[in-house]
C-alpha cells in the first residue's frame, strides 16, 4: 500500500468509525452470535491475492461487528467502564502511523520523553507527590506482576543473582484479599511465590475491605512460623464491589517489617482525578508502587496502564537488561523504559494520553466522572427505595451491586432467579450487566461510566430491570 492508497482507505475507515460511533445506540449491546459463527463466516484459507481495502471494510461491518459486545454503548453496564475516547483514538492512530521502535531512548527519544511528561502530568492530576515516577504498562495485571517481582527481590536481597527463590531458606509470603482482582493471584504464582504462600486476609463484612487487624495478626503468625512476609497487594476500588482497603493502616503495618505495598487502583484510579475522592486512598504516599488504568473509566483507549514507584533505582536494578547492541553514548543521561518492566519493546502509548488530554481536556473528563458518580447515587436510591430490591454494598464510586429478592425466595432458588433475569436482559441486546457472586450468592453489578451514558439511559435500564425481574418472578 502506498501513502496515497493509505490516504484514500484511511479516509473511508475514519468516516466508517465516525458513523459507527454516531449510530452505536442502534446496535445490540451484547454480541448476537453463537460460538463459532465468526470463524465460519470468514474464509478458511488465506487469500492468494489482495482483498482490497473497500471489500475489507464491508466485511468488517458484515462479519466482524456482529461479534462485538459493544462496551462503548450507553447501555453497557458490565465489568467496568472501558471507554475509548475518540480523542485518544487519534493518538493511537498516530502511534501506529509513526511506527516507532521503542526499545531504547536512542531508538525513539520522543517516545521516552513524552512518556516521562505524560506520567508526570498524570501524577500531578491525581495529587501524588514528586516522590513518584511512572511509566506506561499495557495493563494493571502486568504492573502487579512487576510489583511482585521487585518486592520479591527486595525481601530476598536480590535472590535472582543467586539461586532464586528455590535457594531461599524462608518462604516469602504475599498478602491480599478475596476481593482483589484475579490478576493478583496470577501474578503471585507467576512470580514464583506459590499458592501455599499466598494469604487471603479477612475482610470487613460490610465494606468488603481488608481488615488491618487481621493483616497484622497474619503477619505475626507468619514470622512465628519462620516465614518471611514480602508483599501486600491492597485494592483501591476492587472489581467486585469497589471495596477500598485501608491504605493508611496497611502501610503503617508494612513499614514495621519492610513489607512492600502495591496499590491496585486499576479502575478507581480515575476517581483520583477528582480532589474530593482522594481520601479514598489516604496513606498512598507511603506505599511502594501504584497501578491504575486510564484505559478504563477515564477513557484513554486500551492499552494504557500507569505504573508508579518511589524507588526507581531498585526497579531498574531488578528489571534491567543491557545487551551490547542497545548501548549508546547517552545511557547515563536518559531513561531506558526497557528496564521498567517485562517487555523489551514498547508502543508509543503516551501519544494516546497526550491527545486525550490535549483535545478533550481535564475539565471535561472530570465533569463526566462527576456525572457518573451522581448517576450511581441516583440509581442506588431508586433500588433501595423499591420493595424487594437491595443494594448490597456501599456505593463509593460508580458501581452499584443489586439483587431482587421476592418474598420466600432464597438460596439456590434465588440464584436461579437472579441469573434468569439478568441473562435474559443481556441476551436481548437491550443492555448488558455483569452477574457476580457475593458471599457465595449471585448478584448483579451495574457499572456506570460509559462515556455516552446519561441519566435517561439509567432510567431506561431501571425500568427494564424491574420489568424483567418481575416477569421471571411471576413466571
Amino acid at each position: 500500500m502506498t501513502p496515497e492508497e493509505f490516504r484514500s482507505a484511511g479516509h473511508q475507515l475514519i468516516d466508517w468509525i465516525a458513523d459507527y460511533r454516531s449510530n452505536l445506540e442502534q446496535r445490540p449491546v451484547r454480541a448476537q452470535i453463537e460460538p463459532g459463527d465468526i470463524r465460519r463466516a470468514l474464509a478458511q484459507t488465506p487469500p492468494e491475492s489482495p482483498i482490497g481495502a473497500e471489500k475489507l471494510l464491508a466485511e468488517l461491518e458484515q462479519k466482524i461487528v456482529p461479534g462485538i459486545t459493544q462496551v462503548q454503548h450507553p447501555m453497557h453496564y458490565g465489568w467496568f467502564p472501558s471507554n475509548a475516547s475518540l480523542a485518544s483514538t487519534l493518538g493511537d492512530i498516530a502511534s501506529s502511523g509513526l511506527g516507532c521502535l521503542g526499545i531504547s531512548w536512542e531508538s525513539c527519544p520522543a517516545l521516552t520523553e513524552l512518556e516521562e511528561v505524560m506520567c508526570d502530568w498524570m501524577r500531578q492530576l491525581t495529587g501524588l507527590s514528586q516522590n513518584w515516577e511512572g511509566c506506561i504498562q499495557d495493563t494493571a495485571s502486568t504492573s502487579c506482576l512487576t510489583a511482585l517481582l521487585i518486592a520479591r527481590e527486595r525481601a530476598s536481597d536480590y535472590s535472582e543473582n543467586r539461586g532464586g527463590l528455590q535457594a531461599e531458606d524462608k518462604p516469602l509470603i504475599v498478602y491480599t484479599t478475596e476481593e482483589a482482582h484475579s490478576s493478583v493471584v496470577k501474578a503471585a504464582l507467576l512470580a514464583g511465590f506459590g499458592r501455599n504462600n499466598l494469604r487471603m486476609v479477612s475482610i470487613s463484612a460490610d465494606t468488603r475491605a481488608m481488615s488491618a487487624a487481621a493483616l497484622a495478626q497474619q503477619i505475626e503468625a507468619d514470622f512465628a512460623a519462620g516465614n518471611l512476609p514480602c508483599a501486600i497487594v491492597a485494592s483501591v476500588g476492587s472489581t467486585g464491589v469497589t471495596a477500598f482497603d485501608p491504605i493508611a493502616e496497611i502501610v503503617e503495618i508494612a513499614a514495621e517489617h519492610m513489607i512492600w505495598v502495591h496499590v491496585d487502583a486499576a479502575m478507581a484510579g480515575s476517581a483520583m482525578l477528582l480532589p474530593e475522592c482522594r481520601h479514598l486512598w489516604d496513606g498512598v504516599e507511603q506505599a511502594d508502587s501504584i497501578a491504575w488504568n486510564p484505559h478504563k473509566w477515564m477513557g484513554t483507549i486500551l492499552d494504557c496502564s500507569l505504573f508508579y514507584v518511589r524507588d526507581v533505582q531498585h526497579l531498574v536494578r531488578v528489571m534491567s537488561t543491557n545487551p551490547s547492541y542497545l548501548r549508546s553514548t547517552v545511557d547515563e543521561e536518559v531513561t531506558q523504559y526497557r528496564d521498567w518492566g517485562i517487555p523489551l519493546g514498547r508502543r508509543f502509548r503516551a501519544l494516546k494520553l497526550w491527545y486525550h488530554l490535549g483535545i478533550d481536556g481535564i475539565d471535561a473528563i472530570r465533569a463526566r466522572l462527576r456525572r457518573d458518580l451522581e448517576n450511581a447515587q441516583w440509581f442506588a436510591q431508586q433500588v433501595a427505595a423499591t420493595e424487594n430490591w437491595q443494594v448490597l454494598a456501599p456505593v463509593k464510586l460508580q458501581t452499584v451491586c443489586i439483587r431482587h429478592q421476592p418474598p420466600g425466595l432464597d438460596g439456590e432458588a434465588l440464584d436461579r432467579h437472579t441469573l434468569a433475569w439478568v441473562n435474559t436482559i443481556n441476551q436481548s441486546g437491550k443492555a448488558f450487566m455483569s452477574p457476580s457472586q457475593l458471599d457465595d450468592r449471585w448478584m448483579v453489578r451495574v457499572s456506570i461510566g460509559v462515556e455516552a451514558t446519561t441519566r435517561a439511559h439509567l432510567e431506561n435500564l431501571w425500568q427494564l430491570i424491574q420489568t424483567q425481574a418481575n416477569e421471571v418472578a411471576g413466571g
